[in-house]
Formats: structure tokens, sequence, C-alpha cells
């Protein structure tokens, strides 16, 4: 007989909107916190009995979950793009996306964009919420309820330019660093950008790129932004004679290596470029410079694209068979001349989702959360099922064994006024085994013991991307 892998429940229909609603406490007492949980990720991966492509097709739905005077309120919407108000009008897909072609005949190929999913993050400003997705712009939403205002052009983003999901924030000044890319032809153009607490973009930047490569992430670290460049390379011919999907169109040439490119943080120009052996990664955990100058930073690293972008491909089907194990690697640098001084396994298991607190992005830490799968796991088929810390300082691993058929949303960090390294851990927990979804609260330094507190959502959350953390003033 065969055996179902429960996580698989949580994506196999819709996820389903509600109203801001008071929640449950199932265990445990809600602590001290005030502010707001966001988590967004592709809530819907079928359409008119059809399935989407790839996972990151899916429709983007928020949760937001409030904290205040020890209660907690939350809602759950879709965003409302004009992509998904028009396909919910007509009951079936309509357009290409990451992992699809336009449905239809050859020339919507052609003349249909593809949509823009909103699917991947969240940057919470002062006065809106931006729901991020790497082919284009932001869109607003209402930070209490959710409601979408529209497109967010940032005061300076120019239209067709794109603002990708994993902007930096400096916990001192509230600047905020971002990159998008644009197309031309055969090459791309990597942009760089530098915006103010509120969100517009105050300064910008252009560097040339050859081919088209796939970048999902950078790092930002004390006085520069760096970007690992994976030899991941897009097809241009089999794009645009509307026969290929982006996802099948990205090529791995291991024999390209991979470029590092090293720009200052404060001009947004290049400081030095250079290369290193061949990997694929789509998530860095942090990084920071030392008395030295010297860079140090961490990431997740795949040791080729197909596979991983294979088996998040067998998401959107409810079922992966595909074996792609991500590693936490450590990597020490020369800004000045992008010479790898150090480059090193630092976890040899099976993880993704690094996170560290919001306080410390771009400066030392000690501590990097992620999500990760429990020794003895099968890996090409479970999800991640548990949380974990790896603390620098000690060399030690500390997980979180969520129980059997529980599976965790990427970790959202809730620092202490007192100590950045301590506080609380915040993740949203499918629970396979009664087909239901939780927020679980740890303390930060008792990951091993039961969570302080776990509340009860109205509807299951479908396994998602990317949250973070906001402080209420």
């Amino acid at each position: 007989m065969k055996q179902e892998h429960l996580w698989t429940k949580s994506v196999k229909k819709p996820g389903q909107e509600f109203p801001l609603t008071q929640l449950n406490v199932l265990s445990g007492k809600i602590p001290p916190i005030k502010g707001s949980l966001y988590l967004n990720g592709p809530g819907r991966l079928e359409r008119g009995g059809q399935k989407v492509g790839h996972w990151f097709d899916g429709d983007g739905a928020v949760l937001a979950v409030h904290f205040n005077e020890q209660q907690a309120t939350a809602v759950y919407r879709y965003v409302q793009t004009k992509g998904y108000q028009e396909e919910t009008s007509a009951h079936k897909l309509l357009y290409g996306n990451y992992g699809m072609t336009a449905p239809g005949p050859i020339w919507n190929q052609w003349f249909k964009p593809v949509k823009n999913s909103a699917n991947v993050s969240v940057l919470a400003l002062p006065d809106r919420l931006l729901t991020l997705w790497d082919g284009g712009q932001p869109h607003a939403l209402n930070l209490i309820d959710l409601t979408t205002l529209g497109l967010d052009f940032l005061d300076q983003l120019e239209s067709g330019y794109t603002y990708s999901a994993h902007p930096k924030r400096d916990a001192h000044s509230g600047k905020i660093y971002n990159f998008g890319i644009n197309l031309a032809g055969f090459n791309a153009s990597l942009l760089l950008y530098e915006s103010n607490k509120t969100g517009k973009i105050t300064k910008k930047s252009t560097f040339p790129l050859k081919g088209i490569p796939l970048i999902h992430d950078f790092v930002m670290a004390g006085s520069y932004l760096i970007f690992l460049i994976p030899p991941v390379r897009l097809d241009f011919f089999s794009i645009i004679s509307g026969f290929s999907s982006y996802s099948d169109a990205l090529k791995w040439h291991p024999d390209l290596g991979t470029q590092i490119l090293v720009f200052d943080r404060d001009t947004l120009q290049l400081v030095s470029q250079g290369q290193t052996d061949s990997w694929f990664q789509w998530h860095f955990g942090n990084g920071y410079q030392d008395s030295d100058g010297f860079i140090t930073l961490d990431f997740v690293r795949y040791e080729d694209f197909e596979q991983t972008n294979q088996h998040l491909k067998e998401i959107a089907q409810g079922q992966t068979s595909t074996f792609a194990k991500g590693t936490l690697w450590k990597m020490r640098l020369n800004p000045q001349n992008s010479q790898v001084l150090l480059l090193e396994q630092v976890i040899d298991r099976s993880l993704d989702f690094p996170m560290v607190s919001s306080t410390q992005v771009g400066q030392k830490w000690s501590s990097t959360y992620f999500s990760i799968h429990r020794q003895g796991t099968d890996i090409a088929k479970e999800g991640y099922n548990a949380i974990a810390r790896f603390d620098y300082s000690t060399n030690s691993l500390t997980e979180a064994d969520l129980g059997d058929n529980c599976y965790p949303s990427e970790v959202t960090i809730v620092p202490s006024g007192e100590d950045p390294e301590k506080g609380w851990i915040l993740t949203v927990v499918y629970d396979g085994n009664i087909h239901s979804s939780k927020v679980y609260i740890f303390e930060s330094e008792r990951l091993t013991s039961e969570p302080v507190c776990i509340l009860e959502l109205p509807t299951v959350i479908p396994l998602g991307f990317h949250g973070t953390w906001n402080n209420h003033e």
C-alpha cells in the first residue's frame, strides 16, 4: 500500500479565507508581545480542475496574526491581483507563470503577460504591507485587514522593472535595500535600490549581467551588498518561441561557476567581482563585516539547480519524489577583491528557510534558525518537519520536534527588548493528523521544551514561503 505523506493534504485544496477572528488558545499562554506576524505563500494551486505547473505559480494569500494585550486575532486573504480577479471570474487558468505557459492558442504565449502572483514574501512599512514577487512590482495591502490597495511603485520603480522578494532592512537607520532584474534581449541588468523607512526608493543603480541568470536572494554585510550568482541561465530562445515555461527554460551550466559581485552599500556601485565553485542557493541566512574588514556569510547550498527546481515543481502536484538536499554553508570573503578565504559546510542536514533576528541583519550574529528534516526522514517525499537553531558561538544544533506529521512554516523571530539574541520563535504549523493549522510560540532559549503557547487558526493555511514580524508602535 502506498504511503501518504500528510503534508500533501495542506496543498491539495485552495486555502479558505477568513475575516479578522479572535484566536483560541489551545495550550499555554500568549506571551507579552505586541505586533503582527505576516506570512505569504501560494494559497491556490488549481483552478477549474487544472493544476498550476509549479509551486511558485500559486496565487498569493497572506496570513496576518495580530498580538495585543496577550490576545491574538488573525485574518487570511488572497491578494487581489488583476490576474487573480480575472481567473476567479473565468473559473479557469488564463495566464502563464514561472512553471507554465499560458493556456490556449500559441499566440497567448506572446501577447498575454505572465501573472504577478504576489506570493513569495512580505515587507511591512509604516502605513502598508507589501506583498513581494520576484517577477514584478509589489502589491500593497492594509496592515490590519489585508485589503488589497493595488500595485505599489515605491515612487521610483519604473514600469516593467522588478522588485525582489528578499529586501534587507538596516535595523538602525531603517533603510531598505533590494534588487530587481531588467531583461534586455539576451542579457539582463541587475537593478539595485535603496529606500527610506517609508519604502520610497531614494537611490538606484544598474549593473549589466552576461546572459539572464536566476537570482532570488542576496546578503547585506556591514558596508556591502553581496550577490552569489549561481550558474543558471535562461534559454531566451525557448521563451520567445512560446513553447517553454521559465522553469523549463532555466538551464544548469556548472562550467560557469558561481559569480561573486560585491557592491558598496552607500553608493550602490561595484567594488569587486570574482568566481568560485558551482552550486545553487535560493536563500542566505545573514552576513557581517569583521574587524579585519572581511565578510562572513551563511547560505543554504544545493549541489545543482535541476533537482531542487524539480522537487518544488512536484509540490504543486501534491506529491514529491525528487531528492533535493540543501545544507548550511559558511563563506569568508575579502570584499575588496572577491577572494574566497573560507568555504565550508556547517551542517550536513536537509534544511532551508534560514532566518536571523531582524535586529541583526547585516551585523554579527550567533544563531541561524531554519526549517529542517528530522533524522530518518525520507527527504524526497516528506516536507520539513521540524525547526532548528544553529549557534555559531557553541557550534551546537538545537531542534524543536513538532511531532509526527506536523510541518512548520518559515520561522519568525520576535526579539526581546533586552537581548537581541533572545525572544520568541513563531511558526505556523500544519498538523496533518487532524488537517488543521496552528501558531506555535517557543521561547528562543527553550526550543526543546513545549511551546509556551499554541493558537488555533480557523482554516488550513497551505504550506508557503516567507514572512516577517512587525512591531506595533
